[in-house]
This record gives C-alpha cells, structure tokens and sequence, in this order.
C-alpha cells in the first residue's frame, strides 16, 4: 500500500515538508484509496492527517556545557585557542598584583602601621617587582621589623 501521492498532497495543504506529514495508522486504507486533494482536506479536517510539529535545535546539552565551564572544567589543551598572554595577559596580571599591593600599603600608611618614609620605600619596592603578592610583602616587612595589629588585611 503507497501513500506517497497522498502524503504530497497532504504536505502542499498542510503547508510543510512531506517528512512533517503524519498519518493515522488506523485509517490508513482509507487515506491510501483517496486520490483527491477533497478527501485528503477531509482527513485532516478530520486529524488521520496531521503536520508534525517543528523540531528546533535543544539546548541541553549547550547548558550542561556552559554549567561545567563555569565550574571552570573544559579548559585543557585541546580548547586553548590563544598563548597564555592572549588569555590572561601579562599586564593585566601585574596591574591586579601592583594595585592590590598598593591599597594594602595605602591602608597601612593611613592607620599608622608604617610611616610615611617607609610607605615611599615599600612603594618602590612594589614598583620594583620585589613582591609576589600581599603576603609576601607582608612578611617581608615583618622581617625588616614592621609589627601589625590583628584588623587589616
């Protein structure tokens, strides 16, 4: 039993592609001896013949990605696109570094930790490139002397 003339015409009424067309199993002796664009109206007014709804492109598997690179997983080798300068570049590294160092000396100044000739020469320090990071600067200072009380970074 072929259907496909039938599907043609149910596809050109139903406005789809001949793929979107179903057609009631239970009817379809009936659809295959219709021969008429009438009859073939009939049946879908009648729903043995129905258009498929319109299957669109899921997102699940773009939120489970998107999830895990947010948990910072998906960054290997095989995803690196630019040098490692590219991605984290060398200057927005230092500035991050030398501006946080930079707050911590200003808030030292400002509660007495260190006087302001000690400030200038931790400052230049920094500039330098002598600290690592807020701790290393710290302890540095502890060695050379500097005491901290318990409240500040």
């Amino acid at each position: 039993m072929q259907i496909t003339n039938q599907k043609r015409l149910a596809a050109r009424i139903l406005k789809c592609g001949v793929h979107r067309v179903w057609i009631n199993p239970s009817y379809l002796d009936q659809i295959a001896n219709s021969v008429q664009a009438d009859d073939i109206r009939e049946f879908i007014e009648e729903g043995w013949i129905k258009a498929k709804p319109i299957k669109g492109t899921s997102r699940v598997r773009a939120r489970l990605r998107l999830a895990q690179k947010r948990k910072g997983r998906r960054k290997g080798h095989g995803t690196r696109a630019g040098t490692a300068n590219a991605r984290n570049p060398r200057k927005n590294r230092w500035m991050r570094t030398i501006r946080s160092q930079r707050r911590v000396l200003k808030a030292f100044r400002a509660d007495g930790t260190i006087e302001p000739s000690q400030y200038r020469r931790y400052y230049l320090k920094a500039k330098g490139g002598s600290y690592r990071s807020i701790a290393h600067m710290r302890s540095q200072m502890s060695v050379e002397g500097v005491t901290f009380t318990g409240g500040e970074q």
